[in-house]
């Protein structure tokens, strides 16, 4: 992904999960949430799924430059979509398996797969 892309996505993220969380904020009190039990309370409620969706994409942005086989995108994409946290860890924990016995695990984080 090229810097412009980068900047424009996180841009986007910045703006809209600030604008929804101020929204959110003039609804209701973050420390008056109750989950889904009150009516105003979906504010929050949506307001997380928002923040942990930006942050699977976030996640999938790392994933996105380490792997360069379009199948192997798409198919981490559909992961991390579905299963969140659970695909982000087993993706992290395959490209630790994959580290040879003398690398540092620093190569997780750059290092591309062909």
């Amino acid at each position: 992904m090229s810097k412009p892309v980068l900047k424009a996505l996180f841009g986007f993220i910045f703006l809209s999960l600030f604008a929804y969380t101020s929204f959110a904020s003039l609804q209701q009190p973050v420390w008056a949430w109750q989950g889904l039990v009150n009516e105003p309370d979906r504010w929050w409620t949506i307001a997380t799924l928002i923040d942990a969706y930006y942050g699977f994409l976030t996640f999938y942005v790392w994933v996105f430059y380490k792997e360069l086989r379009v199948p192997s995108r798409i198919g981490w994409f559909i992961a991390i979509m579905l299963l969140g946290n659970m695909a982000m860890a087993a993706y992290v924990l395959r490209e630790l398996a994959r580290l040879g016995p003398d690398e540092p695990a620093a190569a997780v984080l750059t290092r591309r797969n062909a």
